[in-house]
């Protein structure tokens, strides 16, 4: 174009305009093909941005059939859309591998724009932990559970606090975690739930243990003497008796009082010696065992006492080779702890029911024990796994003790529900 213009100026200066009508087409004919050229550029251009745009980095300029001009632009394309291929391909691997690992843990994650309460994302151990499966805002939550709705717009970003949740009637604490973040102008709130429950019972027995070690041990090394020298007593004051013949009742009172210090002696070496037990189970002696035989050994053990207080025993199985891995003795003699509970709080009933529940539990057994019995307080509830505590006048508060203390062994845990007025369920989960 550049020459051709060239020429016809050359040939207008000299007035050869025979000639320069010639190149007139031609002049026309090359703006025309460059107008073109501009315009199939540009289309190029619009193509490659539209694929941009819509992230359609599989779209391939063909390079072959272009016009030569037109090569290098498509060949450029084709390049960066490649690099942005990988780049795509490599943030969607790093994605679904950061999902694969944050549904794989055991912590519940729940994520929520700040200000409009909208849910980014939540994983399953979240659903699970919670009963939940599906959530569109956090103020959803409110109707679900509002002390747990609270408890969320209130922690604090860097903040932890232990909550008690509750599913499926069953209490357990849980630790939560907040942290914040802000991306595309927006602010994100993300809290970690944590279920610290066994965490917490055992380290609460450990805690009861090592008190009740020093405990006993003070115990017995104070009263054991106590013990012995009232009985040293004793035997002097019988050896002495001749000489107290002139004063009436001074023997007597004596003797009453050595034996009084005598016995309170032996009921608190007794009393060290019984929750000393709570010590004594270190190590299981575990066996594939199956729970119809267990079943069927505490009914048989347990149908004198169920006859003659006219109580029905309901046995329900739903699997009849359930399995346990656990110790059997030990087991057995928390079922019988449960249920000698269960026969005393169905005293006062009109129709005494005693329920053995076998079945699984998020793929774990599940062992329960009910009655429709006089039923517990909330206050009740939270310290009845408490060593020394009972709510029975002759108790010794170590029986329930000992059966968390065997569970926990067992790598499992023991809950109780209640109702006052209707009932108690113990669940020994495994």
């Amino acid at each position: 174009m550049f020459i051709t213009l060239s020429g016809a100026s050359f040939l207008m200066v000299k007035g050869r305009y025979e000639f320069l009508s010639a190149l007139v087409p031609v002049i026309i004919f090359q703006l025309v093909d460059f107008y073109n050229f501009h315009r199939k550029a540009q289309m190029e251009v619009e193509q490659f941005v539209e694929s941009i745009h819509y992230r359609d980095f599989s779209r391939y300029f063909d390079v072959k059939q272009a016009p030569v001009e037109l090569q290098s632009l498509r060949q450029g394309f084709n390049e960066i859309n490649t690099t942005f291929k990988h780049i795509s391909r490599e943030r969607e691997t790093q994605y679904q591998y950061l999902q694969k690992i944050l549904e794989l843990v055991n912590t519940g994650i729940l994520s929520y724009e700040h200000k409009s309460g909208d849910i980014s994302w939540m994983n399953e151990a979240f659903k699970s932990m919670l009963g939940i499966p599906y959530l569109k805002t956090i103020h959803s939550l409110e109707r679900r559970d509002v002390n747990l709705y609270q408890e969320i717009l209130n922690l604090r970003p860097g903040e932890n606090k232990v909550v008690t949740l509750t599913k499926d009637g069953n209490s357990f604490k849980t630790l939560m975690a907040a942290t914040a973040f802000q991306t595309d102008g927006k602010i994100y709130k993300l809290i970690a739930f944590q279920d610290v429950n066994e965490a917490l019972d055992e380290q609460e027995a450990k805690s009861w243990k090592k008190l009740l070690s020093v405990m006993t041990h003070e115990i017995m090394n104070s009263v054991a003497p106590i013990a012995s020298l009232a009985e040293t007593l004793s035997h002097r004051l019988q050896a002495s008796a001749a000489l107290l013949d002139g004063q009436p009742g001074a023997l007597e009172d004596l003797q009453i009082g050595v034996g009084t210090i005598r016995r309170r002696s032996e009921g608190l070496l007794k009393f060290a010696e019984t929750y000393r037990s709570l010590n004594k189970i270190t190590t299981l002696n575990l066996t594939k065992i199956f729970v119809r035989d267990l079943f069927e050994n505490l009914h048989v053990l347990m149908e004198p006492t169920f006859a003659q207080k006219g109580i029905e025993m309901e046995i329900i199985l739903k699997d009849p080779d359930m399995t346990l891995d656990a110790d059997v003795s030990l087991i057995e003699q928390v079922l019988i702890n449960l249920v000698v509970n269960a026969v005393e709080a169905v005293k006062d009933s009109t129709e005494p029911t005693i329920t053995l529940l076998g079945t699984t539990y998020n793929g774990r057994p599940l062992i329960k024990v009910g009655d429709n019995g006089t039923g517990m307080s909330p206050e009740v509830m939270d310290n009845i796994f408490i060593p020394f505590f009972s709510t029975k006048k002759t108790g010794s508060g170590i029986g329930l003790s000992l059966c968390k203390q065997i569970m926990l062994l067992h790598k499992g845990n023991i809950q109780v529900q209640s109702i006052e007025g209707e009932g108690s369920s113990f669940l020994m989960q495994f």
